[in-house]
């Protein structure tokens, strides 16, 4: 706790008040701009009062897997406010960027999302600590400063671009590889795993400076167990989101015996990186950056057992969501090839400018970037944005009280035509103006409790899509519809079958 006490007094902390006495001026909490009485909490709209007859109800729907397309429903059924009790948890549901504006200014220095009870059970279980995106309070707050530094800062963002860079090429490498091997001048294939080892390949790099080798042929058994454990882990958390998992525990449900092995290979997998940096950090010379870990323990403000918590937790977090979203971006170009050949023209003018200077490049891209914005605006990785609200607070003329779980429906919200014209269609340009853009992009979150990999993960996209659109045309079958299925985050329905084919008929040079 002295630790904690003397990182409080960061310079950045005092950035962080500024920023809540912002958001909050002219806001009085329980103030209500309309004049109007505001309405109980009890009046709001929604199956709420159905309690455990209620989530009877969802599972009989496949809500486990279909809860964003029950949350459009019921928003049609009850307007863009409502309630609902699932299970364990009973939370309040708005999908419009005005109310989430509103939201967020209430959520004070220590915000609170949802808790992702599994993951707690699972800690507790094995006597494991927290990582920073499960804590929460000043303990939170203060680790967050120090990692905010470290990977959302523009220092730290320019540290990962040549790491990012590499294994970039890397991919191309092996997708111009793949292209030979078919004797067909094109690659086609459902790029989930590979996708899925670039990410971890990427985020591996970037966390502890070492490569895992996972772009050959040949993949390490380990590696390849941590891929799997980290979708089962995704796939037994979604049930225990409402059933108590400690009550699955008790009986010994596979879901919750599946859950416990998944996470033990993923923190197992993670312990091994972790001690071989921290075997070799003294040999390492310090004018070589080495990632996220060996930078963390030369500072050493955090306690050791912290750092590898928060860590592990990035590396877990840091795959599925940024594989998945590559993926329905890639769908989505396919899908709109005037879309693309406008990202292509942009990219190849971009390089001719900025030359070998990455952070030029990222600079002069902007319509790639929407690119990536648009694809999470239609197949948002978390299908929610929740808060527990700090303090009373008015939403839609209904007084919502301390504590209650709010969720913002961002997978409703995008599909939204009164937020979003024409929200089927695949549009990157509605982000670059003349469209309001307030609070309508929030994939990674926002404020302080906002992804903390968020920077990582967009460096690593931006990268991705440059090297790829420079390289190879994207392509797909465009009446092969692809659904969504939710799995903690959302999947594709059925296997994306991509095809990729070079620009060039000759590998570049540098490539080679």
């Amino acid at each position: 706790m002295l630790l904690i006490r003397r990182l409080c007094v960061l310079p950045s902390t005092s950035s962080l008040l500024k920023y809540h006495s912002l958001v909050s001026e002219g806001s009085a909490g329980v103030s209500n701009k309309t004049g109007a009485t505001p309405l109980p909490y009890d009046q709001l709209p929604g199956d709420w009062k159905k309690g455990w007859q209620g989530l009877y109800h969802f599972w009989r729907k496949d809500g486990f897997h279909n809860i964003h397309h029950l949350m459009v429903e019921n928003y049609q059924r009850f307007g863009p406010i409502y309630r609902e009790t699932l299970g364990t948890y009973d939370s309040v549901y708005i999908q419009h960027p005005e109310d989430a504006a509103s939201l967020f200014q209430v959520e004070g220095i220590h915000p609170e999302r949802l808790r992702v009870q599994p993951w707690f059970e699972y800690r507790d279980y094995r006597n494991k600590k927290y990582g920073v995106l499960l804590k929460s309070g000043e303990e939170w707050r203060c680790q967050r400063l120090i990692l905010n530094r470290e990977v959302l800062s523009v220092a730290g963002m320019n540290r990962f671009l040549p790491l990012l860079d590499s294994v970039g090429q890397d991919f191309v490498r092996r997708v111009y590889t793949q292209v030979e091997k078919s004797n067909r001048g094109k690659w086609t294939a459902d790029l989930t795993n590979e996708l899925f080892r670039f990410a971890l390949e990427s985020v591996s790099y970037v966390l502890y400076g070492q490569r895992l080798g996972l772009l050959q042929d040949y993949i390490n058994p380990e590696s390849q167990k941590f891929i799997d454990s980290v979708s089962v882990m995704f796939h037994t958390t979604s049930p225990m989101l409402y059933i108590p998992p400690r009550l699955l525990r008790l009986i010994n449900s596979s879901v919750w015996t599946d859950h416990v092995k998944a996470w033990d290979a993923i923190f197992n997998h993670a312990d091994r990186c972790i001690q071989g940096i921290y075997s070799s950090l003294k040999q390492r010379s310090n004018s070589t950056y080495s990632g996220v870990l060996s930078s963390l323990l030369l500072q050493d403000q955090m306690p050791l057992e912290d750092i590898k918590a928060s860590i592990t937790e990035l590396m877990a977090g840091g795959v599925d969501t940024t594989s998945m979203t590559l993926q329905w971006a890639m769908y989505e170009l396919a899908r709109a090839p005037v879309v693309q050949e406008k990202l292509r023209a942009e990219v190849l003018a971009a390089r001719a400018s900025s030359g070998s200077d990455l952070t030029a490049l990222l600079k002069m891209i902007p319509l790639v970037k929407a690119a990536i914005k648009e694809t999470l605006r239609l197949h948002p990785v978390a299908i929610t944005l929740q808060r527990y609200t700090q303090r009373d607070t008015i939403l839609r003329n209904y007084m919502i009280p301390r504590g209650t779980l709010v969720q913002v429906g961002l997978y409703a919200m995008g599909r939204n035509p009164d937020v979003f014209p024409s929200p089927q269609r695949f549009s990157p340009e509605r982000w670059l103006g003349g469209e309001l853009t307030h609070f309508r992009s929030l994939g990674f979150g926002f404020g302080p409790r906002q992804c903390i990999g968020r920077r990582i993960a967009e460096m690593e996209m931006q990268l991705f899509l440059v090297h790829i659109l420079e390289n190879f045309k994207i392509e797909v079958n465009r009446m092969a519809e692809v659904g969504t299925t939710f799995n903690l985050i959302l999947f594709p329905s059925k296997p994306i079958l991509l095809t990729l084919r070079p620009i060039s008929p000759d590998r570049p040079e540098h490539l080679s």
